[in-house]
């Protein structure tokens, strides 16, 4: 039996057919962890959530802001932007059907040794604390006002974690850091503007998994979103920090990547496929 966490998927099908068949995949011998952004940019995000939705516990799908701004383009709540890829699915008979299937999915997970998350955890939440207030959003997804969450989703305030947030600010706070964090400051201020590498972070900000005393520094983490970091560092000598980036680019014209996960904690085997696809980053 194999555990892999993969990377960012973005629609691309055909490369993650690649991997799978790269790393000679089995769903009845092996778990797949996927880091979130399953849909949109690529070109075949229908066949990406089908193949998916089938695997039952073989695949472990996070979500991802892309996956969110799917769900809120379901509900109506929100209008396509220009390089959206989804209208496929949006269009196909069984889109309900993917869709529940989508919004049943976790927003952090705790496996093996490894906590997953398709982006970052501010510096204050312990892994504890991570996997309870993604709960809070699951829940909110999977209930019957999923509408009215995914309506207030959307903004970049408040900017930092304060334990008596409440309501659609709390939410917000969770799904900012837990999908698109990149930067913050050592108190947990987020920054949205910037999507550059590591080293080019704005002035008084860290990339979030550099904070000296963040509360999960000691548990090996797997992560998405930032397809611009260096990977090259994480190849040649591990973990950096104890955290494995995984997003290396595909929809871009990179890399689809997948870490098969030792017995070892923070162990881990990087397998990748390139990607045909030649897009250009948002």
């Amino acid at each position: 039996m194999s555990l892999y966490c993969i990377g960012d998927l973005q629609g691309c099908n055909a490369p993650f057919q690649r991997l799978l068949e790269k790393i000679d995949f089995s769903p009845s011998r092996d778990t797949l962890y996927l880091l979130g952004d399953l849909a949109n940019r690529g070109p075949d995000s229908l066949g990406v959530l089908r193949r998916l939705s089938t695997l039952g516990d073989a695949a472990h799908c996070l979500l991802g802001n892309h996956d969110l701004h799917l769900l809120a383009l379901w509900q109506g709540v929100h209008r396509p932007g220009r390089r959206d890829t989804v209208q496929d699915v949006l269009q196909a008979p069984d889109c309900q059907v993917l869709m529940d299937w989508l919004r049943h999915r976790a927003m952090a997970l705790h496996r093996h040794g490894w906590l997953m998350v398709h982006a970052g955890v501010l510096p204050q939440w312990s892994v504890a604390q991570t996997l309870a207030l993604a709960a809070e959003v699951e829940q909110a997804l999977r209930g019957p006002d999923v509408k009215d969450f995914l309506s207030a989703m959307y903004g970049n305030t408040p900017g930092q974690w304060h334990d008596s947030l409440e309501g659609a600010d709390r939410l917000r706070v969770i799904v900012n850091a837990l999908t698109r964090l990149r930067f913050c400051t050592p108190q947990g201020v987020m920054e949205f503007t910037s999507s550059e590498g590591a080293s080019a972070a704005p002035s008084g900000y860290l990339p979030w998994f550099e904070v000296p005393e963040r509360a999960t520094r000691g548990t090996p983490m797997a992560f998405g979103h930032w397809s611009t970091l260096a990977t090259d560092a994480h190849r040649a000598t591990g973990l950096r920090h104890n955290t494995l980036p995984l997003d290396t680019g595909c929809v871009w014209g990179g890399c689809l990547s997948a870490a098969r996960l030792g017995a070892a904690a923070g162990k881990f085997e990087l397998i990748t496929v390139k990607c045909e696809q030649a897009q250009k980053p948002a």
